[in-house]
């Protein structure tokens, strides 16, 4: 709901806080569509270590789930 003034301010004081944190030797991650108009409306991207456009994909990746496509890709580097 950040795109609507009443209910903004959650969100650029975290996307503050990452910025400053990534300033202060920290290593931010962000990524999803939600998440990346946030950046942009706040204009942190120069303030974030890494961005992905994934989303869900993306966090299933983050958090250690084999993605389908990866699977594909390691099951044909082990055939090699």
């Amino acid at each position: 709901m950040f795109e609507f003034d009443a209910f903004a301010e959650g969100t650029r004081q975290l996307a503050l806080a990452i910025a400053g944190a990534t300033a202060n030797g920290a290593f931010s991650i962000a990524g999803g569509g939600d998440t990346l108009a946030a950046i942009a409306k706040y204009r942190i991207a120069d303030k974030v270590s890494y961005i992905s456009t994934g989303g869900g994909a993306f966090l299933e990746f983050l958090e250690g789930k084999t993605l389908p496509a990866v699977a594909v890709l390691e099951e044909r580097a082990r055939q090699a």
